[in-house]
């Protein structure tokens, strides 16, 4: 299976003209597109390293890919499962794990707080359904915290320790409810989450361009991160993910979260390798390490939430601007569904029924089609999220690849 030149030609002056505009268009943009062989079909760089700079974007630029470290964790995750160390359906061991969830308060419509009913396991985590937001999602969550408010980005345990905004397992809200599950692979492992990616996931896939604590390697390839007005203008901003990147001494490291929703840096095509491995049902097409088993490859792509069928049409709203867009709908497919950390959902492009795809906050996106056997990722650096020329670009970058395979 491979690419046309045709439609590789054509991908990558739609990649170089989204750039065009050094003051409205993107800054700088990186797709990736891989086969089930773990080959590349597409890959190309276009723009500059940032708004201002005169480095060009480049295939070795690392990025903060925010939440799309969401389905690393959910790898960790059920590589325990099936080691017998984790489950996910035991409240009783999640709450165990996590006794930071066995007194949380449930936000109500009218800003006041009431007791949980039930427990939180495991799979509700993984499903957005335990009842965990993000402020910058919620209106109402934002209010309650303040006038200090929560800042999920501040690498401090405190400020993910939120009321819920449903009663567990009552409704799906998109949250911070993975990052609890990152602190069980910890705590059932004894090991940093970063530490348990880098030795059970990433040195098997042979990938040394991901990391939660970017060394002064990675750091030098940092892409910028980038803001954009209301009117489209660009303009560069201190970087949301701070304190990973100037913790230097161990002790330093040890007190930083280590943040499984969110926390992660990586080269796009190293995370694409990732994605090979789920196409090809959990090993490495490269290496050979089997780091899941089919079985459980296929019970993370099944939907675990039929009975919340509109969840992706409920919206999200814009609670901080200057972190997101107002996003009505999460993906224009007529089935939508979650799996064990993503989205689950047919589409427009050519993808079939079954795709996996999520994001990251400064507009990264993701796919794996294993139906198919193709997978990719489009990476920037751009605040607030659902940025529409990046969103744009995506579309026109999948379905370029299902349109030019052979």
């Amino acid at each position: 299976m491979g690419l046309s030149s045709e439609a590789i030609n054509k991908l990558q002056n739609a990649f170089d003209d989204a750039c065009a505009d050094r003051d409205k268009g993107l800054p700088g943009v990186v797709g990736i597109a891989v086969g089930r062989d773990g080959k590349e079909l597409f890959a190309h760089a276009a723009g500059k390293r940032g708004f201002g700079s005169e480095e060009s974007m480049s295939l070795d630029s690392v990025f903060w890919i925010a939440s799309c470290t969401k389905m690393i964790t959910g790898l960790a995750c059920m590589q325990l499962v099936e080691q017998g160390k984790l489950s996910l359906d035991d409240v009783a061991q999640t709450e165990k794990l996590c006794p930071e969830l066995k007194d949380l308060q449930v936000l109500q419509p009218d800003g006041k707080l009431i007791a949980k009913k039930g427990g939180i396991t495991l799979r509700m985590l993984l499903t957005h359904t335990s009842g965990f937001g993000y402020t910058f999602f919620h209106d109402r969550l934002r209010d309650q915290s303040k006038p200090i408010g929560y800042d999920e980005f501040s690498g401090h345990l405190i400020d993910l320790i939120q009321p819920l905004v449903h009663q567990p397992g009552e409704g799906w809200q998109y949250g911070v409810g993975i990052d609890f599950a990152g602190f069980c692979v910890e705590r059932v492992t004894g090991m940093s989450l970063n530490q348990y990616f880098q030795k059970n996931i990433f040195k098997p896939l042979g990938l040394d361009n991901i990391s939660m604590f970017p060394n002064m390697q990675m750091k030098e390839r940092l892409a910028y991160m980038n803001s954009r007005a209301p009117d489209g203008q660009l303009s560069p901003r201190d970087h949301l993910l701070h304190r990973p990147l100037v913790v230097q001494s161990q002790d330093d490291i040890s007190s930083c979260v280590n943040s499984g929703g969110a926390g992660c840096f990586a080269k796009p095509r190293e995370y694409c390798q990732i994605l090979a491995t789920l196409l090809n049902d959990g090993r490495s097409p490269i290496t050979g390490a089997q780091i899941l088993q089919k079985a459980t490859v296929d019970a993370m792509f099944q939907n675990q939430i039929a009975q919340f069928p509109n969840f992706g049409r409920q919206g999200i709203a814009a609670a901080k601007p200057d972190l997101t867009n107002a996003i009505p709908d999460l993906y224009p497919g007529k089935n939508q569904g979650w799996g064990l950390t993503f989205m689950i959902s047919d589409g427009p492009t050519g993808r079939s029924n079954s795709t996996a795809h999520w994001a990251g906050l400064p507009n990264l996106f993701w796919w794996c089609d294993r139906e198919k056997g193709v997978a990719g990722i489009i990476a920037s650096q751009v605040l607030p999220f659902a940025d529409a020329k990046v969103l744009g670009l995506w579309v026109d970058f999948e379905s370029g690849v299902y349109s030019g395979l052979s």
